[in-house]
C-alpha cells in the first residue's frame, strides 16, 4: 500500500478517546511522526535496489578530488603531486613542437617542391606537392598539411598555388603561439588557464634579461619597469577587475607581440617610441610621474595630477577621478596613475572609454544624460572665460555630441553608444579638457593652416 495512503487514512481514523481533545500542535506533531516514519520505510525500501554503489572504493573519490579540486593549502603533498604533473605535462607538449633542425628541413624541402612559375622573387608550391612534402616532413609537421590549411592560404593564384613563404610563416606563428602559451602556463600556479597580476609579473621580471632592447636599464628600476609593463595587460585584458587574466587573452592579443619585438636589435627609434614595452616609453611615463610628485612622496595629489599633459583638465573631472579611483589618503599612487595615463592615452579603446565613461557618469546609471553632459561642459565654459575666450553654448556642444554619436535612445547616451559610434575619444575630450575642446572647435583653421604650411615647404 502506498504510504501517502495510509497516511491519509491514520489521519482519518476516529479519535477512540472522544473526550480528551487534542491541541492543534499535537495534531501536528503527530502528523509530522507518521510522516517521517512512512517516508523512512518507503525510502528505505528502495535503498536496496542500489546496493552496487557501495562498493565503490574510496580512492576513486580522492581521484575525482585530484583532477577538479585544488588541493588545500595544508595538503603539501597533493600540491606538490599537482605540480610535478603539470611540469610533466607541459614538457611533454615542449616535445612535441619542431625545433630549428627541424623547420630547417621543413624549408628546404618547401624549397625543393616548389612549383614553377616563380610570382616575381616568391616560390610557390601547388597541392600535390604541397601534400608530398607532408609525407616528408615527419609526424610532428602532419598537422598544418591539411587541406584547410592550403585552403587558408590560397589566394589569387591563376595555378591554384600558395606563397612556400606564406605557410612557412604560418608554421612558424603556430610554433611560436604553443611555446609562448607552455612559457606562460609555467607561471600559472594555480594551474587553471590564467596568470594573476604577480605571475605575470614573474613572467616578465624574468623575460628583461632575454630583449636586448632592454639592457640599458638599470636593475633598481626593473620593479617600476614591470608594473609599468603589467599594468597594460590588465587594463585592457581585466575590464571587471577580477584580478586574473586569461592565458589565451594574452597569447591572442597583440601585446605579447609587442613585448617580444624588444628582442630585435636593430628595433627603430620611432618603433621604441610607439612601443609602450620599450625602454624609453617606460621611462618617459616614469619620468612624468616623478615631475608631477612636486613633494615626492611617491603619491599623487589632485593638485599634482593637475599637471598632467597641457595642464588644461578640468577641476569637476580630476574630482571625479579621485572619488572612482583607488587612492590612499586621498593621493593617488603609481599603480593608478598608469591606468589614468591608459585610458587618456588609448581614448579610441574600449577599455580607455569604459574607463572614462564610469567618472562621467556621475548619477551611475549607465547612461550619459543632457544632466550629465552639462555637468562636465559647465566646467569647460568656466575655464574658457578664466582664459579670455569665447563663451560656447552647452545647448550647440549638446547637439554636435548627439549628432556624433547617434544614440539608439535619443535622450541617452551609453558606453556601447560610445564605442559604435567611433566617436568616443572625441566626445570625452570635449567634456574633460579645455585643450581639447579648443582643438575641436578650431579644427577646420587647424587643417587650413595645416594645408598653408604644406603649400610653403612645397614651394620651396
Amino acid at each position: 500500500m502506498d504510504w501517502k495512503e495510509v497516511l491519509r487514512r491514520r489521519l482519518a481514523t476516529p479519535n477512540t478517546c472522544p473526550n480528551k481533545k487534542k491541541s492543534e500542535q499535537e495534531l501536528k506533531d503527530e502528523e509530522m511522526d507518521l510522516f517521517t516514519k512512512y517516508y523512512s520505510e518507503w525510502k528505505g525500501g528502495r535503498k536496496n535496489t542500489n546496493e552496487f554503489y557501495k562498493t565503490i572504493p574510496r580512492f576513486y573519490y580522492r581521484k575525482f578530488t585530484l583532477y577538479f579540486q585544488l588541493p588545500a593549502e595544508d595538503e603539501v603533498l597533493l600540491q606538490k603531486l599537482r605540480e610535478e604533473s603539470r611540469a610533466v605535462f607541459l614538457q611533454r607538449k615542449s616535445r612535441e613542437l619542431l625545433d630549428n633542425e627541424e623547420l630547417q628541413n621543413l624549408w628546404f624541402l618547401l624549397d625543393k617542391h616548389q612549383t614553377p612559375p616563380m610570382i616575381g622573387e616568391e616560390a610557390m608550391i601547388n597541392y600535390e606537392n604541397f601534400l608530398k612534402v607532408g609525407e616528408k616532413a615527419g609526424a610532428k609537421c602532419k598537422q598544418f598539411f591539411t587541406a584547410k590549411v592550403f585552403a587558408k592560404l590560397l589566394h589569387t593564384d591563376s595555378y591554384g598555388r600558395i606563397s612556400i613563404m606564406q605557410f612557412f610563416n604560418y608554421v612558424m606563428r603556430k610554433v611560436w603561439l604553443h611555446q609562448t602559451r607552455i612559457g606562460l602556463s609555467l607561471y600559472d600556479v594555480a594551474g587553471q588557464g590564467y596568470l594573476r597580476e604577480s605571475d605575470l609579473e614573474n613572467y616578465i621580471l624574468e623575460l628583461i634579461p632575454t630583449l636586448p632592447q632592454l639592457d640599458g636599464l638599470e636593475k633598481s628600476f626593473y620593479s617600476f619597469y614591470v608594473c609599468t609593463a603589467v599594468r597594460k595587460f590588465f587594463f585592457f585584458l581585466d575590464p571587471l577587475r577580477t584580478g586574473k587574466i586569461k592565458i589565451q587573452d594574452i597569447l591572442a592579443c597583440s601585446f605579447l607581440d609587442d613585448l617580444l619585438e624588444l628582442r630585435d636589435e636593430e628595433l627603430s627609434k620611432e618603433s621604441q617610441e610607439t612601443n609602450w614595452f620599450s625602454a624609453p616609453s617606460a621611462l618617459r611615463v616614469y619620468g612624468q610621474y616623478l615631475n608631477l610628485d612636486k613633494d615626492h612622496n611617491g603619491m599623487l595629489s589632485k593638485e599634482e595630477l593637475s599637471r598632467y599633459g597641457t595642464a588644461t583638465m578640468t577641476n569637476v573631472f580630476l574630482d571625479r577621478v579621485f572619488q572612482e579611483c583607488l587612492t590612499y589618503d586621498g593621493e593617488m599612487d603609481y599603480k593608478t596613475y598608469l591606468d589614468f595615463v591608459l585610458a587618456l592615452e588609448n581614448r579610441k579603446e574600449p577599455a580607455a572609454l569604459q574607463y572614462i565613461f564610469k567618472l562621467l557618469d556621475i548619477e551611475n546609471k549607465g547612461y550619459l544624460n543632457v544632466f550629465s553632459l552639462n555637468y562636465f561642459f559647465r566646467a569647460i565654459q568656466e575655464l574658457m572665460k578664466i582664459h579670455g575666450q569665447d563663451p560656447v553654448s552647452f545647448q550647440d556642444v549638446k547637439d554636435e555630441i548627439f549628432d556624433m554619436v547617434k544614440p539608439k535612445d535619443p535622450l541617452k547616451i551609453s558606453l556601447q553608444d560610445l564605442i559604435n559610434s567611433n566617436q568616443g575619444d572625441t566626445v570625452t575630450t570635449i567634456l574633460i579638457d579645455l585643450n581639447g575642446f579648443w582643438t575641436y572647435e578650431n579644427r577646420e583653421a587647424l587643417v587650413a593652416n595645416d594645408s598653408e604650411n604644406s603649400a610653403d615647404l612645397d614651394d620651396t
